[in-house]
């Protein structure tokens, strides 16, 4: 068994600006691309084409939906210290398809933890490292805009790589 997430890979426009923060201060930035985590990493016998099945049931009711993001905020807790960018829309539907996988198929794997859709920027060692990461980020103004039309389980590497399985259209 090997280790899959269920993600949104949003492309934007101005993607440069997401990818040089994310460079500056994301280990994993050369190894997944910018991604919403939908379904957080879990390790299941379950066969990609039975979570395309699952999918299939759960997205039947969604249709392509519109995001923005804008602004960063920092977050520390057992995981570490966190740079997020910011949904200023499109969360309901992003929390309507999470809420809807981990009500069912996927409610052993529920932390319990409050779900909050962002971008991952950055991923420091200390606190100290995550505060001066903000302050130089904080004051970035863009507003990054798409439109999801696709739902993607990846596959965890053995070196962190990100290995897309499945791709759902919706």
């Amino acid at each position: 068994m090997s280790f899959r997430t269920i993600m949104i890979f949003p492309e934007f426009e101005n993607m440069e600006i997401i990818d040089s923060i994310r460079d500056r201060f994301d280990p994993l930035a050369k190894l997944v691309r910018p991604h919403i985590t939908i379904v957080f990493p879990f390790e299941s016998d379950m066969s990609n084409e039975e979570l395309s099945t699952v999918l299939d049931l759960r997205l039947k009711e969604i249709t392509p939906f519109d995001v923005v993001l804008k602004g960063f905020s920092k977050h520390s807790d057992s995981f570490g210290h966190t740079l997020f960018l910011n949904l200023e829309k499109g969360c309901e539907s992003i929390t309507q398809i999470h809420d809807s996988l981990y009500a069912n198929e996927f409610k052993s794997f529920d932390m319990g933890y409050e779900y909050v859709p962002h971008i991952t920027v950055g991923k420091l060692p200390t606190a100290e490292e995550m505060d001066a990461a903000f302050e130089s980020i904080r004051n970035i103004g863009e507003t990054f805009t798409t439109r999801v039309r696709r739902i993607s389980v990846e596959m965890i590497g053995e070196h962190e790589e990100s290995i897309i399985v499945l791709e759902k259209d919706i």
